[in-house]
């Protein structure tokens, strides 16, 4: 994986734990509104593993955010 795609990773991860703090959501609460496990949650919020476009979705749709706001620059 070149920079720019762990840049854009670590950028995607940070808004998730931004926007799932906002909400006051734990990792587990957001797993579980996701259908995803909460290991899974926790790597793509640390760049660790790659989220696929539906995981965005979902994870946009449960934090009520467009998800375009997943890809902002902070």
């Amino acid at each position: 994986m070149d920079n720019d795609h762990r840049k854009a990773l670590t950028t995607i991860g940070l808004n998730i734990l931004y926007y799932r703090k906002e909400k006051g959501y734990t990792q587990q609460q957001l797993a579980e509104m996701t259908s995803y496990s909460k290991n899974h949650i926790q790597q793509i919020e640390t760049a660790k593993a790659t989220p696929s476009v539906i995981a965005l979705l979902d994870i946009a749709k449960a934090l009520d955010i467009p998800v375009s706001k997943l890809f902002e620059s902070r």
